[in-house]
């Protein structure tokens, strides 16, 4: 069901996860292909927004669903990725056997996170955590 809060926090967390991939890209090493990471980012916010932090908004102060939005954000955004160049180096026959493939999603997950240690990234998830939350709470107190 549409609910004006779910449709906010998803907005919200789309524009969070796009403006987090555009600030990790120049963290990436020279050279490597960031593809549609910006539209993987965005579109694992809206995901995140829609069935994670939509549906508790009203009970969590702004700070706290802001928070549960952009960790949640992190870690599925994390995990997206990590699957997605492992099914690239799968495709590629770079395992031998399919538990090698499953380990090597957290340590690609892993590698990926060295590129959010950047400060403009900390600022947009701390101005996304403060943002999306309070946005989303006042959806759901104004039309929800």
């Amino acid at each position: 069901m549409i609910s004006s809060n779910k449709l906010i926090a998803a907005i919200s967390l789309a524009v969070v996860g796009g403006f987090v991939a555009e600030f990790a890209k120049p963290q990436m090493p020279e050279g490597s292909n960031p593809g549609y990471m910006t539209l993987i980012s965005a579109a694992v916010g809206l995901c995140v927004g829609w069935r994670i932090m939509g549906p508790r908004a009203g009970r969590d102060s702004s700070i706290g669903l802001g928070m549960l939005g952009v960790v949640s954000l992190v870690f599925w955004g994390l995990a997206v990725f990590g699957t997605i160049e492992m099914l690239r180096l799968a495709m590629r026959r770079r395992f031998d056997e399919p538990v090698e493939a499953l380990e090597m999603i957290v340590t690609i997950a892993l590698k990926y996170g060295q590129y959010l240690a950047a400060t403009p990234v900390y600022i947009t998830l701390a101005v996304g955590i403060v943002i999306s939350g309070y946005v989303t709470n006042f959806a759901y107190r104004r039309w929800g």
